[in-house]
Formats: C-alpha cells, structure tokens, sequence
C-alpha cells in the first residue's frame, strides 16, 4: 500500500522540480511513511514518486520498480493477491524478476501485454508506468475502485496523485469549487466519479486506464460489472451456494498473503462476521478484530453486542473503541482533511476512530464492505421490486400501502420510500432512494441565491440515468445493484474507507469486492439477492454454516450514529457555530433563513434533520480547510538527508554513454 504522485509535462517537456515532487509527496506521508523515493527524467519532463507503506517483501520491493532494461518503470499503490501465480506465469516467459514483491509483476505484465496488463491482475491498485520507448504514462485504477486515483490537466501538463492534496501542491493547480459537484452532493452526500469539488481535478473512473503522451491524454475502460439479461435458471439454488462458499474461502485466503500483522473490522453484521469466520480457518492463532460502538444512553445504537458474540464464538482478540459527542467535534477537521472532499456520511467519523484503534495493532485489515452492493442487502432493493404496483395506486393510496407492506425501517424510511416511489421515472426515483437534500429541500436550500442561477452540466439525475443506460439488464434489482456499485459503494463506502484508514497508514482489504466474486455476483438470479422480503438470500445461506441465526437473520441496523440527539446536546454549539448565520451568509450559497429553520426545526425535534445538517458541517469544514487557504501538509525534510527520499534518474539522462554504466550500478542498482 503506498500514496503515488507525479508530474509529466507530456507537449512542453519542461524539467520537474524535485522541490515540487518533494512536496506532494509529502502530503502523501501518512499514505506510506515507511519509504518513499522519485523517478526524473527531465528529458522528457517526468517525475513519479512515491510514499510506501510496507506490507509484502518488506526490503526488497522498493520502488520504482523496473523491467529488465529499465525502460518500463513503475510506481505503485494497492496489492496483487495473484502475483504469484503471475510471477509463475512471467519467468516462463522468460522475464527476470528482482524481488518477492506483487509489484514488479505489472511491470513485467506490461512489457508482455501491453496496456491489457491490467486484465491479468486480481487485486486493488492505482498505477503509474513509464514506458521510455514510447514516451508514453499510463494511469490505471483498479476495476472496483477500491484504491483512489485523481489527476488534472493544467497547459500540456499531466498531474496525478492518490489524493488530491497532494495535486494541490503544483502552483499552477487552483483551488475552484466546481458548482455542479456541489450540487451533486448536497443531493447524494458524496460526489460521483469523474468529478470532483474541485474545478478542473477528476477521478480516474474504477475499471479505467488513462494514456499519455504527446499527442494529449485519452481515458479508456477496460473492465464493466458483466451482469447478464437472463442468468442461469438451470442451476439449483444449492449449486450457487456451494460456488459462492467455494469462491469466498478461496478469495479470502488470497487476501490473507501479508509479511506484517493483520486484523479484521467487526461489525456484527453478517458481511464482516462471514470475513472473519473465514479467516479463522486459515490462521493457527486468534483474529485480531476490531470494533466502534456507543455506551451509555447511546448504547441503543450501537452494534458491539453482535460483535462481541461473534467474537466468542470464534476467540477473536477483540477491542473496541466507544465514540463520544467529543469525539466528532474534535476528529471532524482532520477527518475532511484525510478525505479530500466533503461526504455527508454520519458514520465517517466513527471510521476514522476504529481505524485508528486497529492500527495501534496491526498493520493491515480486512472489510466487510461490499456485500450488501453485491448481494442487495438495503431495504430499497426490497423497495423497487414492488414498486410498479405501488405506482399504480392512486397518490392517496400510495402511503396507506407502504404502511401496510411491513417493507418499511423507521418513520424516516417511510418519508424517503413514499417520495422515492412517488416518481414513475427510474433516475428520479434512485436520486430520491436515499438523498441528503431530496429535490424539494434542495430548492429550498439554495433558493435566492446565486446558486440557484447556476446552469450544471452535470446533476445527480444525470449521473443516475448515465449508469442505468449502461446497466443494459431490465431486472429491477440488478439494475439498481449497478447503480449503486458504481456510484454509492465507490465514491462514498470505498472513498471513505481508503481515506480513513490511510490517514492511519493502515491498509484495508475488501474480500467481497475481489472481481471474480463480483462477476459470480452479476450472473446471479435476483431471486436469490432478494427472495421473499429476505435480503442477501443466498449470502445467508453460506453464512448459516458460519454463524448463528441471531447474527445472519436479525434485521440489519448499519451504522446510525446518535447524531439526532447529539445534535440537540452536546454537539448543538459545534453544529450552530459552523452554520451560523453569519457563516452562511458570508459563504453565499445557501439561503440563511433556510438553515436556520432546519436548525431550529432539529433542535425542538420538530424534525430529524441530523444527516442535512452533518452535510453542511462538512462541506463548511472543507471549505475552511482547502478553499480558504491551501491545505496544510508537513513541512519537507530535503532530499539527501538521512531518511529523505531516494532518487533515480534514466540511464541516460544528461549523461554521455561512457558514463551510462556506471550510472546503472549507483542509481538504479539500490532499488532490486
């Protein structure tokens, strides 16, 4: 796991700085603080660097990593949990390989295959590789979009990096708020891939390779979620069952090849229990888990009884950590700062805290994330199966019929399903699934304003429809469980577990989103994600086997923080100094009389308006930190000290051929 980062002046050939690749390397610094070094070539104007944190072949695999003749050079961020097999594969092509590393086989890969490199590898990454002879950079991102990978074009100049604070760091970068991400994510709490806050800076898509060269920049995909029309109904419901038990052991002893200690997030939920239940029957000593929950009058919201049973059951060496009102008023600054952006997700926060619990202990994790994505374990999949005859009611009727469906979580569930099934239009109906501001409020929000006045290009109805045309299936279901992959698990789940363990440079793994169970996933019948009001049908078959019936069949509860009732407390003068009217007013986008009513509806429990207002506390705490002034990074050690980066310049940079070899032994030598 690493932070990368680099500069190519790919039509000017300007030389780059080493003070400037210094310095977004630095910002990088908690992505990797175990190694860093630099690649230069001012010849064509190129530095890639790096930060590392170790975790396979602790000493052999720094980087750059190169190919044989050093013409192909890579630096790195992620894990290839098949490079053995791949390493295998290589030397019988005849490549020499120099280290232990799952690196150094994408080098080799590409020398082999070219830009389709990236078919052959079974892991999470984002990678910048050099091709000297073609004088071409190439980007990718693995097909989930588990690792992060950000890049902006600036006068024929090409940056990029893990984060985007790190993109911030070249002069030339300006911090712009970009109004259409605003608006996206005041209606879906984070910003969808490509775009983000920033004006001009984007997100390499999951599954997408970007090229460069003189010619300009180009961005293809090369990987898509294969789901099929018309699965396969011959196979019995036990036939998928057993592939799935097969596939899950064999991918999460993959995900278990590490050289330092490792652990596992507990939740209690069956994602996260079914991961741990299954590393256990690799490992000879206890699974070190981790949890976060509430005590107290908040204990009603927390999940550590479930968690601690699991736990039992299979002698985990468990720890929690308890989240405190303290706790978000005085993490919430340096956790915007570790996600780049705003995202209006309540359970951030607590994140960021068992994150950093864990990484006191072990150096690398396993996550449940992804199951419910790739199973339908939300109840609006439930939602949208009976939501055609819902809208073929008359209005009146409609919330007569959700009451009586025993399909609904809460009153707030029923609001949000009501409106959401209210639209006969699939894209309004997933942009009102599960909104911060649904359409209503958002008018409200930014009504009088210059905001208002705004003409996007780009809107969250937008977004929703682009991914529902590329779905190409008509189940419901699968259709939806598409969407969501692409847009809700990508840019706020994985978004928010990438940056949030990092800032702890702890490395998180998510077995579930392992590409060939995802594929398994997308030919599944939808009668085995959803069947008969049970969820995640043929996930809790396997997982019978693994666990009781109290953790696979209880109604799941996610994450809700008590952020309703902190909000009216403890939090109240941390939430009404952030969104003061003088704030508001000053930043000129919303309407002040509007928050003000939000506040003062939440505060006399009028309404619950916890998740519109924690949005705004972020977005008001990012502005704070990247727009207001340049965002905060360390100050840089320089380069030559001890500890400072290594640096490594091509075999013929600015040297005469006599001089060349000599060169290879001193510079590139150190580094195989």
């Amino acid at each position: 796991m690493c932070g990368i980062c680099g500069v190519y002046s790919f039509s000017r050939h300007a030389p780059v700085a080493p003070r400037l690749l210094q310095a977004m390397q630095q910002a990088l610094f908690h992505r990797g603080p175990d190694d860093d070094g630099a690649y230069l070539d001012h010849q064509v104007g190129l530095g890639l660097g790096f930060r590392r944190l170790s975790i396979i072949d602790l000493e052999g695999a720094r980087q750059p990593l190169f190919n044989e003749d050093q013409r192909i050079v890579l630096t790195f961020n992620g894990e290839i949990y098949n490079y053995r097999d791949l390493q295998d594969r290589l030397l019988q092509h005849g490549h020499r390989l120099r280290t232990n590393g799952d690196g150094e086989v994408i080098a080799h890969l590409y020398e082999q295959y070219g830009t389709a490199c990236v078919q052959h590898l079974r892991g999470m990454f984002g990678f910048a590789l050099w091709d000297a002879r073609q004088r071409r950079l190439m980007l990718a991102r693995d097909r989930l979009g588990i690792k992060p990978l950000y890049y902006t074009v600036q006068d024929g100049t090409l940056i990029y990096a893990s984060e985007i604070k790190a993109i911030l760091q070249h002069p030339h970068v300006a911090r712009t708020l970009n109004l259409d991400a605003l608006k996206m994510y005041l209606a879906m709490r984070y910003v969808p891939a490509p775009h983000t806050m920033f004006a001009g800076i984007h997100a390499l898509p999951p599954g997408h390779i970007l090229l460069c060269d003189a010619t300009g920049v180009r961005v293809e995909q090369y990987w898509d979620i294969p789901f099929v029309e018309q699965p396969d109904t011959q196979r019995s419901e036990g036939d998928y069952a057993e592939e799935l038990e097969a596939l899950l052991h064999d991918i999460v002893q993959q995900h278990l090849i590490s050289d330092v200690p490792f652990g596992a997030f507990l939740s209690g939920g069956v994602d996260s229990s079914t991961i741990v239940a299954l590393m256990t029957h690799f490992l000879d000593e206890p699974v070190q888990t981790f949890s976060v929950g509430f005590a107290g009058p908040w204990a009603t919201h927390s999940e550590l009884d479930f968690a601690h049973q699991v736990a039992r059951q299979y002698e985990t060496h468990h720890r929690d950590v308890i989240l405190t009102p303290h706790d978000i008023s005085d993490a919430a600054a340096r956790v915007i700062w570790h996600l780049d952006q705003p995202i209006g997700d309540e359970a951030t926060v607590a994140n960021y805290m068992v994150a950093g619990l864990a990484s006191q202990h072990v150096k690398m994790v396993l996550t449940g994330e992804g199951g419910d994505e790739l199973f339908a374990g939300y109840g609006r999949y439930e939602w949208e199966q009976r939501g055609a005859a819902l809208r073929r009611l008359p209005v009146a009727l409609r919330a007569t019929a959700l009451g009586m469906s025993r399909l609904l979580e809460g009153r707030r569930g029923a609001k949000i399903a009501l409106y959401a099934l209210s639209h006969s239009d699939e894209a309004q109906r997933m942009r009102n699934w599960f909104p911060m501001y649904n359409s209503d409020m958002l008018a409200a929000l930014i009504e009088g304003q210059p905001l208002e006045q705004h003409r996007t290009q780009h809107n969250a109805e937008q977004m929703f429809r682009h991914y529902l045309d590329r779905a190409g299936i008509s189940d419901p279901i699968n259709r939806m469980l598409y969407v969501d992959t692409w847009m809700w698990l990508v840019d706020d789940l994985l978004a928010r577990g990438d940056k949030t363990s990092m800032a702890h440079s702890l490395e998180a793994r998510v077995p579930f989103l392992d590409h060939k169970l995802v594929e398994f996933a997308a030919h599944l019948p939808s009668h085995l994600k959803v069947n008969q009001l049970q969820r995640k049908y043929i996930l809790k078959k396997v997982a019978e086997r693994l666990l009781p019936d109290t953790i696979v069949y209880r109604k799941k509860q996610g994450f809700p923080l008590p952020m309703t009732e902190w909000f009216r407390t403890e939090l109240r003068p941390f939430v009404h100094d952030l969104l003061s009217p003088e704030r508001i007013q000053q930043r000129g986008f919303f309407n002040p009389a509007y928050v003000a009513q939000l506040l003062h509806e939440h505060d006399t429990s009028i309404a619950d308006h916890s998740l519109q207002l924690w949005g705004l506390v972020s977005l008001e705490l990012w502005q704070q930190q990247f727009l207001d002034r340049a965002p905060l990074v360390a100050p840089q050690p320089e380069w030559g000290a001890a500890d400072a980066a290594r640096i490594v310049r091509p075999i013929a940079d600015e040297y005469a051929p006599e001089q060349r070899e000599g060169l290879r032994e001193r510079s590139v030598g150190e580094f195989f």
